[in-house]
């Protein structure tokens, strides 16, 4: 990047900095090879350190906020870690967990060297092994299996991921349709609704230039890019006066600071929304001209009303305001079983905003419902009623403000199509089917000869852990297991090599996400390597700067690549082969080199500015901005060489030609480059099939799905007309999120512990006085496949009728040696001899003596209740997300119970799969294809296998 301030001032020297004479919220760049601190302890006496300051991203949690890293010249050690400046994300500004990676460097549980199990799978004991012994083994697994044509048994399952596109590239090399992720527990709802209206799956408000900022869920402190989104939250109410409305059951944190808080039932909220919509629609509030110009309303009408007049868009407009005229106030407020006069409040709100409506939801209702996927369809319609997308203040679909940055010799796709990932019955599911291997393995669809877990915890993040845990015992389903991991985790357990990566301190990776209305690229690296270099040392390999023999997991992917076609037979090896010395193993040096100098525009220009190479502008700054003030990119006019040889169809959409064998962009189809109005005017457009925003989907109609096409509202699995109150039954909201604790990424950080170390099931005080419960009581909890012990919290900040428990604590280790003590309680896993489970801390957290003296001044004990190990999964039939909200049946706990048990019996998990499994519609769609190709889909195959023919019956037509 090119800042400014750095022409008017010095170089570098970045934004908001000040000279030495004056106080300053950082060092200056030019002093970050030799930053003087005087140590604090030592006070009153001065005694210096001399700091190296090296810039990296944080990785726990996807908002890859920057980071500071100041490595002690004097031992190379790195002391602290704080917010770069340069980031144009994070702006310098981090939550506690990035401040926190100094724990997880430090922490003396972490694992150092490579493992390879010595007893039986899960049993605990482990012995050290080489890398080359382990690198060998692997890849002798992985060859056979592509060489047997095998190549379905290779699968790798990702939370998340630390770079964009990476994974893709060796899976692509290998041929393997094997990439799996968290995302059907995550976001796959949401990601739904946004792809139906654009292609794009997740929305990108401009929240600091904003009227209105309308939020389902807390994403203040638990949201989708929590912390950049956070900071222009709170702008844009500062700054700009922008009302904030969040409807979440729960009086979260951003709650607290809304102009309006709604507590619906879990689940209405595609209601409450879409009410607003006819509010705007009745009252003539809507932005015309945008809707005529950008919406697919005539095949709404060819679909919908083909009696009306062909063309006639006041007819449409009309007709339309008669289609959602029964989402009235009062229809909403019976769902959502709140008042009327919040839900037209709310309207009122959303009609000030103009074309500045800065909406989001990621997860919350749409992640928590069956038909919660219609949430985000919701949401959105309001943003393309009132014109308030892609503009100044309003929300823009995530590609436009954020760039892959690709390496040399990307592989094409192949015909590969893996049905234990992407199964016919969930041809329109946003990503892959992760939640269900277990149970697809067990129906005998396959086996796994190679199962990588990368930081992901299958065994404790899903829901039906226990079935998971079936499965990756099971040496005839599950052949070899790698855990990648930098920490224990409880699928750790149950590896067979279990292989050290590195922190965010540590590795290499690129990373770009939407935070605002602009681009930026980040880069994360190995901070203690970079000093290192910058002091003379030539480092070729990251285990000689890592502690221990801890990797980075690029490096780790040539080289394994590398051993599965040592001679380059397989085709696999020149995807890995350096573009500076041909036919020779590439470096992470090289690589970076590449992308720096070729997949990121204006960063060579920046860098040759400072007189810097782009690799040593990365590696300065940590972050290039590539662009700004990024808006309406879809009425981007495109050049006549963009156009060149394609043509227009009958619905103007350009296209160039394309055969079977092409592969489709990540999202959009193959071929198909714009649009052409009915003004003549040639623009970029969306990445729909019509290049339209799409009120209504042909696809869902090719699908099998008619009666979704258009917005609409499915009640949920918990609604309130499901619940017997008789029965004891209340709505369990299991989503939300304890900030300071992510997944397993940040869980041995333990500051964050000390911070939050109890883990209470939230209860209105109306509902705990019905029950007889005080806060403090343990309660037992019943799910459909068993039951688990919380603890009670009686509080108003949860809606009647419902309760809240946080899926981000209940940590546990089967063995003295084999977890995290800071965050895990040390467990008796047990079976009975008719099959069920149970889950009963021996111990829970305690102080310990290591060689951080801080784990004996532990002063916490709760490590939580592992509930997710008590859900059945529940598939929604047309995202695939999971639909975490849960009926349960509450009773006050047993004699026999304790806190923190869980009890489970998987033949009832199966039961609940397979009921859900019963409500989806099966592709192949009426056109033949297993799922739509202009949807986002990690390693894209090529068109022929998105054909469940292979595209036969096409070419056979073709010929004739």
């Amino acid at each position: 990047m090119t800042l400014e301030s750095e022409r008017e001032i010095t170089p570098l020297v970045l934004p908001g900095e000040r000279t030495h004479e004056r106080l300053r919220n950082f060092p200056p760049v030019a002093d970050w090879d030799h930053h003087v601190e005087y140590d604090a302890k030592a006070h009153p006496r001065k005694v210096p350190h001399e700091y190296m300051l090296v810039p990296t991203t944080c990785f726990n949690c996807e908002s890859a906020c920057g980071l500071l890293a100041y490595v002690d010249k004097s031992d190379m050690s790195i002391k602290k870690l704080e917010g770069n400046p340069a980031h144009p994300g994070s702006r310098g500004r981090n939550c506690a967990k990035g401040p926190a990676t100094i724990n997880q460097i430090n922490d003396p549980e972490r694992i150092l060297y490579p493992l390879r199990r010595s007893g039986k799978r899960g049993g605990g004991d482990w012995e050290r092994v080489s890398w080359d012994d382990a690198l060998d083994d692997i890849a002798g697994k992985i060859r056979a299996a592509i060489v047997e044509d095998r190549k379905d048994e290779v699968v790798y399952h990702v939370g998340r991921p630390g770079e964009d596109g990476f994974a893709e590239r060796f899976l692509l090399a290998w041929g393997v349709d094997g990439h799996n992720s968290h995302t059907n527990i995550c976001s796959a709802g949401a990601r739904l609704g946004y792809s139906l209206w654009g292609g794009y799956d997740r929305p990108s408000p401009d929240y600091a230039n904003a009227k209105v900022i309308l939020l389902i869920s807390s994403h203040l402190e638990a949201g989708h890019y929590f912390n950049p989104h956070a900071q222009r939250i709170m702008e844009g109410k500062m700054s700009g006066g922008a009302k904030l409305v969040v409807l979440d059951p729960r009086l979260s944190n951003t709650a607290s600071h809304a102009d309006l808080w709604m507590a619906p039932w879990p689940g209405s909220e595609a209601a409450i929304l879409l009410a607003v919509a006819s509010y705007l629609l009745r009252t003539d509030q809507v932005d015309r001209a945008f809707i005529k110009r950008w919406v697919n309303w005539s095949t709404y009408m060819e679909h919908l009303h083909p009696e009306a007049p062909v063309g006639d868009f006041d007819a449409f407009m009309d007709l339309l305001t008669e289609d959602y005229a029964q989402y009235t106030f009062a229809y909403a407020a019976k769902e959502a079983q709140m008042p009327e006069e919040q839900i037209e409040e709310l309207a009122h709100i959303v009609a000030t905003a103009g074309s500045a409506l800065s909406a989001h939801v990621w997860r919350a209702a749409t992640a928590g419902n069956l038909g919660g996927w219609q949430v985000s369809r919701a949401l959105f319609f309001l943003n393309v009623l009132t014109g308030s997308v892609g503009t100044k203040g309003g929300t823009s679909p995530n590609g436009w403000d954020k760039i892959i940055a690709h390496g040399p010799n990307v592989p094409g796709g192949h015909e590969s199509w893996n049905e234990l990932l992407w199964p016919a019955e969930f041809p329109m599911s946003t990503n892959e089917m992760s939640i269900l291997l277990p149970h697809l393995l067990q129906d005998g669809r396959g086996k796994l000869a190679m199962y990588f877990s990368r930081v992901y915890n299958p065994v404790w993040t899903n829901p039906d852990g226990f079935s998971w845990l079936e499965a990756l015992t099971d040496e005839a389903l599950v052949d070899c297991h790698v855990a990648l991991t930098p920490t224990w985790s409880e699928t750790a357990t149950f590896a067979d090599y279990v292989l050290p990566m590195g922190h965010s301190t540590e590795r290499h990776d690129t990373q770009s996400y939407e935070q605002y209305a602009g681009k930026w690229l980040g880069f994360r690296q190995p901070v203690t390597r970079v000093a290192m270099e910058r002091m003379g040392r030539i480092v070729s390999d990251s285990r000689e700067s890592n502690p221990g023999e801890v990797w980075e997991e690029n490096e780790f992917w040539f080289e394994l690549s590398w051993r599965i076609d040592p001679d380059g037979a397989l085709g696999i090896r020149k995807y890995f082969e350096s573009p500076y010395r041909p036919g020779e193993k590439v470096t992470v040096d090289e690589y970076y080199r590449w992308v720096f100098e070729n997949s990121v525009p204006g960063l060579p220009e920046a860098a040759a500015e400072q007189g810097l190479t782009p690799l040593a502008y990365m590696r300065r700054y940590g972050a290039f901005e590539v662009s700004k003030d990024t808006y309406r990119v879809d009425e981007r006019v495109l050049s006549d060489a963009e156009v060149e040889g394609a043509t227009a169809d009958a619905r103007g959409v350009l296209r160039k030609p394309v055969t079977l064998d092409s592969t489709p962009p990540l999202v959009g189809e193959a071929g198909s480059v714009g649009l052409v109005h009915e003004d003549g005017s040639r623009t970029q457009g969306w990445l729909t099939p019509s290049r339209k925003l799409e009120l209504f989907s042909d696809t869902m109609v090719d699908f099998g799905w008619p009666e979704y096409a258009a917005p609409g509202y499915i009640e949920s699995h918990v609604s309130h007309r499901s619940i017997d109150e008789d029965n004891s039954e209340m709505v369990l909201v299991p989503t939300f999120r304890i900030p300071t604790l992510i997944h397993t990424r940040s869980g041995n950080a333990k500051y964050l512990n000390e911070l939050s170390n109890t883990h209470p099931m939230w209860m209105n005080t109306q509902d705990a006085a019905r029950f007889g419960f005080a806060t403090g009581d343990l309660v037992r909890v019943n799910t459909e496949i068993g039951y688990f012990v919380a603890r009670a919290w009686a509080t108003e900040a949860i809606r009647p009728g419902v309760l809240g428990l946080s899926h981000h604590m209940g940590r546990w280790r089967t063995s003295e040696h084999a977890g995290s003590r800071w965050a895990m309680g040390l467990v008796d896993l047990t079976k009975s001899d008719d099959g069920v489970w149970k889950l009963r801390y021996k111990e829970g957290i305690k102080p310990f003596k290591s060689d951080d003296p801080d784990s004996e001044r532990i002063d916490w004990e709760d490590p939580g209740v592992h509930q997710n190990l008590a859900f059945a999964v529940h598939p929604d039939p047309l995202s695939g997300m999971h639909c975490w909200h849960q009926k349960v049946r509450l009773e006050k706990a047993r004699e026999e119970d304790q806190y923190g048990d869980v009890v489970v019996d998987t033949k009832l998990s199966r039961e609940i799969y397979r009921a859900w499994m019963d409500t989806t519609r099966p592709g192949p769609s009426a056109s033949g294809l297993r799922r739509p190709e202009f949807m986002m889909r990690p390693v894209k195959p090529t068109r022929r296998a998105f054909r469940v023919d292979g595209g036969r019956s096409e070419e056979a037509g073709a010929g004739a």
